[in-house]
């Protein structure tokens, strides 16, 4: 079984979950990981051993790798921006019937050109005999561990801001201002601008000064 990959933590859950449900053995697994940082693939490679092959990420390199993958899996993340579209309808027509497609990246649009966003009662489609899986908030499926895991990454911010006022906490906090998208009325964030068309408020005519130094 092959899998080819845009996230080595998706890689390594999916092989886990092979190995729990099915007589496959790891050494049967086959995980190709493409990622566009050489430093990237470095680690990847340091840390999986010949469990995984990395490749560079390039049009040709996908197109060549999905040609012979069971599973697809695309987690690809720009914040704030719509999601490239790396497989193209074109290259979908090439994989395996019966192959199967998890669009991870489906809330911004999704990497893969035939891809839809699904429901989970109605989560499946089947295009030119590959299977697409493309659920919206797949964390959905299981809600009271999702809605653990969101509040303890996000309950810091909430009380700094509760304690210390929006403005202070974005000044003490580089992270936290780096998350403003929206400020009365105004977009703040370059990568949601540009994927609206429309202009970017600076920060620091946002929020003044002292935060746009730390942003």
């Amino acid at each position: 079984m092959t899998v080819f990959d845009l996230d080595r933590y998706v890689v390594r859950e999916y092989e886990r979950f092979a190995r729990s449900f099915t007589n496959i053995h790891a050494k049967d697994l086959k995980s190709k990981i493409a990622d566009r940082s050489v430093a990237v693939l470095k680690r990847i490679a340091a840390q999986f051993g010949s469990a995984a092959t990395t490749v560079f990420s390039t049009r040709s390199a996908i197109a060549h790798l999905i040609r012979d993958v069971d599973l697809l899996i695309g987690t690809v993340l720009i914040p704030g921006a719509a999601t490239p579209r790396l497989v193209s309808a074109a290259m979908v027509k090439t994989m395996r019937a019966g192959s199967v497609i998890v669009d991870v990246a489906i809330d911004q649009g999704g990497c893969c050109e035939t891809s839809r966003a699904t429901t989970h009662s109605d989560p499946t489609y089947v295009v030119d005999g590959v299977v697409h899986y493309c659920v919206a908030n797949m964390p959905g499926a299981v809600p009271r561990t999702s809605t653990f895991a969101l509040n303890n990454a996000t309950l810091p911010f909430v009380l700094a801001i509760a304690g210390k006022g929006w403005r202070r906490a974005m000044s003490d906090d580089p992270h936290l201002a780096a998350g403003l998208n929206v400020h009365e009325g105004h977009i703040t964030n370059p990568a949601v601008a540009a994927a609206l068309g429309v202009r970017t408020l600076p920060i620091a005519a946002a929020y003044g000064e002292a935060v746009a130094r730390v942003s």
